[in-house]
């Protein structure tokens, strides 16, 4: 061990070297910096790429209210760099409620790294949650797939609302899974192992989605560092923090920060992670000595939280997902890289317009679904999930234990037991969705339904319509002159979806086209249908539980099941039920209330697009429950976030009871 940890540590000060050279080697440009901010009379300056790019997310993602930005734009012309940068002043000065609760959920995805021998413990730095199954940390960290084997990572190291330590949540590393690591850019991307109940750890503590766009921040805003420095429990350093300069491929930026914090995600404040630190920028004297933070030169004996750091650095996340983007990946790999998303890895990249490998596609035993156990229940109930579109190549034992997963966690919430994934029907149509609709139907086929769809999604988001834009000149410039950039976008309605939900535009549209491709052609329909139908109960009562595409089948499902099946419960979440342009498609020929189902209740989250005519309740009838939940916005339609929640479980749980 004392080996390792002394490689470690002189990685971790070539890191420093490097970093202290870049830092002299750009005196100038921050020269520059000073200078600019003089003239402007404003921390936030930057270049005009930069400063547009961020002034445009920053309205087009809603942090900042078109009001205040044309309130802001009368000071100067609206297109000004001057008037921008206020913008992003604006931004950085004032911060909504919901700041703290949203930096605790980014937090929560925190773990402290440990190098772990013969029952001795060296803490080595910091990772944050990336995907529900990768970390990032550094290079200098985690050099190699050897070290990762040797490490643990503790989750919820650190003092809660009590002022009481938590007791940690422990994980190992599967590096034989996935490790990729490079030097220079000094990041380590690994596979966390699932715990002792099989979950994944971003199931349970969440993760931090990277986005490689531009526009997170610009010189000037402020930045927030999450780790546990030298091995403490964790702590946040917020708010003093400022990015100084912006190079090729490192952020240099003021904070407080020590050691320990290698490998801790670096958050601009609207929680989206901006770089991944990894090095501090000592003080030096005229003979080039670093020097403690009394002036006197540091000895190596001293520990290296007596340094006067004068600067940080941190590995930007654009360049780091450039260059993760451009690896080889064998197919199971490349599962695993697409759990971080199209944000990040871009959609050419994705599985979505890829074949699915032969390697990670379902069993044949297993293409028609996963049969539930008829003596679950008391033999008298069945419970039977139905995914939604883009599962095709999944896996339908691992797909039906994560929705179990995510219900489980939200039994436990509500105090009630828990149920075996084997209990559970799983009809799996994904690969016989793909296989029905050939290139055309995929993508061309009912434009009319497909941009229909788009077009009520995106009004219903609050799109504006040319008669709807401020009447005022003055106020209306505000949608011309940086307007060239910002409504550029926003005229496109899936980027106006997107930008108000979070999710990628190229995802929303996917499942709007298979919505769609479904609804229009009945080839497809008769497919999914039949798929379904194989592998559902003859019957008995029966708890039917839908997500997205999946309610829309569900509907026609239910037109089809025997009489013999009583469906005592109706569950659909993150549903597009409530479009006219889905419901009038339907075979019940429009928003009926299906007589044969007992109780319906529908959940969605105001910030998921797919579910953007909900509630349900005033196109269906008053005969449905709509119950609100507030989901991760990265995962604003993920049906593992539905289920947690404890009212949605409790009535899954308590008609499973009855």
């Amino acid at each position: 061990m004392d080996s390792e940890s002394e490689a470690r540590t002189a990685a971790w000060h070539e890191q420093m070297a490097a970093a202290s050279r870049r830092f002299d080697d750009t005196e100038a440009q921050r020269d520059e910096v000073t200078r600019l901010r003089a003239v402007a009379e404003s921390d936030v300056v930057d270049t005009e790429e930069q400063i547009l790019a961020r002034a445009d997310r920053l309205l087009v993602t809603g942090e900042v209210p078109a009001q205040a930005v044309i309130a802001l734009g009368r000071q100067d012309p609206v297109d000004s760099i001057r008037s921008l940068e206020r913008v992003i002043g604006f931004a950085n000065e004032l911060q909504a409620a919901n700041f703290l609760p949203r930096g605790a959920r980014a937090a929560a995805t925190v773990a402290r790294i440990s190098l772990a021998d013969n029952g001795r413990e060296v803490p080595m730095g910091t990772g944050s949650m990336v995907s529900p199954q990768l970390l990032l940390t550094n290079n200098h960290v985690l050099p190699s797939a050897g070290a990762a084997e040797s490490v643990v990572i503790d989750f919820r190291a650190e003092v809660g609302i009590d002022n009481a330590v938590n007791p940690t949540v422990r994980y190992r590393l599967a590096p034989e899974d996935f490790f990729v690591t490079d030097k220079h850019l000094d990041y380590t991307v690994v596979r966390v192992a699932p715990g002792s109940d099989g979950v994944a750890p971003g199931t349970t503590f969440g993760w931090n989605p990277l986005i490689a766009k531009p526009g997170k921040i610009v010189i000037g805003e402020a930045m927030n560092v999450v780790g546990h420095p030298s091995g403490r429990l964790k702590e946040i350093s917020i708010r003093h923090n400022r990015l100084d300069l912006q190079l090729d491929d490192f952020l240099h930026y003021a904070s407080d920060t020590e050691p320990g914090n290698s490998g801790s995600p670096v958050f601009n404040d609207q929680w989206e992670i901006v770089a991944l630190h990894h090095a501090g920028v000592p003080k030096k004297d005229e003979h080039g000595r670093v020097l403690r933070k009394d002036g006197t030169p540091w000895q190596s004996g001293d520990g290296d939280d007596a340094i006067d750091w004068i600067a940080n650095e941190g590995v930007r996340v654009s360049v780091l997902l450039r260059d993760l983007g451009s690896r080889q990946f064998d197919p199971a790999q490349r599962v695993l890289l697409d759990e971080l998303g199209l944000a990040a890895i871009p959609p050419r990249e994705s599985a979505m317009t890829r074949p699915v490998p032969a390697a990670v596609s379902a069993p044949e035993s297993l293409v028609g679904g996963l049969r539930g156990r008829s003596t679950a229940f008391g033999g008298r109930r069945t419970v039977l999930f139905l995914h939604g579109r883009g599962q095709q190549g999944r896996d339908p034992v691992e797909l039906r234990r994560n929705w179990t997963a995510g219900l489980n966690k939200g039994l436990t919430l509500a105090g009630l037991s828990p149920i075996d994934p084997a209990d559970v029907y799983f009809p799996f149509y994904g690969d016989r969705l793909l296989e029905s609709m050939d290139t055309r139907e995929a993508v061309d086929s009912g434009p009319a339904s497909y941009e229909s769809l788009v077009a009520e999604a995106a009004h219903r988001a609050g799109m504006p319509d040319e008669g709807d834009l401020p009447a005022d000149p003055e106020a209306r410039e505000i949608f011309g002159g940086f307007g060239a950039v910002v409504l550029g976008r926003l005229h496109d309605q899936l980027s106006w979806i997107a930008a108000r939900s979070g999710l990628d535009s190229a995802l929303i549209g996917a499942i709007f086209k298979d919505v769609a491709a479904y609804l229009d052609s009945e080839r497809v329909r008769k497919s999914v249908l039949d798929a379904v139908l194989t592998d559902v109960p003859t019957s008995g009562e029966l708890i039917l539980v839908s997500h997205s595409l999946g309610t829309v089948v569900a509907m026609d499902l239910l037109t089809q099941l025997p009489r013999e099946v009583d469906v005592r419960l109706l569950v659909t979440a993150g549903s597009p039920l409530g479009m006219d342009g889905v419901y009038r498609k339907l075979l019940a020929g429009g928003p009926n209330r299906p007589e044969r189902v007992g109780a319906w209740l529908n959940t969605w989250y105001a910030g998921d697009p797919i579910a953007i005519g909900c509630p349900l309740s005033q196109d269906w009838g008053s005969d449905l429950r709509d119950l609100p939940v507030e989901n991760p916005k990265e995962r604003a339609h993920d049906i593992a976030e539905y289920l947690a929640h404890a009212a949605i479980a409790a009535t899954i749980g308590h008609t499973l009871s009855a």
